[in-house]
């Protein structure tokens, strides 16, 4: 779980990026508070081969980057 909340962009997209260097999970779950990040952690994940799923949790945002 990367908790990026509170981070405004690049550095949930850096955060991520170091998750997905470090350990090349399957599945990895990311939380966030703005749209920006949304999209800029989707597009970075997308690109590296995962899909994505978005949850709205009254303002915060939980991705689900899948393999």
């Amino acid at each position: 779980m990367v908790d990026a909340r509170g981070y405004s962009c690049p550095t949930p997209v850096i955060m991520v990026q170091k998750a997905v260097k470090d350990g090349a999970p399957a599945m990895l779950e990311v939380a966030v508070d703005n749209q920006c990040s949304v999209e800029n952690v989707t597009r970075f994940a997308r690109n590296a081969g995962y899909q994505v799923r978005v949850s709205d949790l009254d303002g915060d945002f939980k991705l689900t980057l899948t393999k």
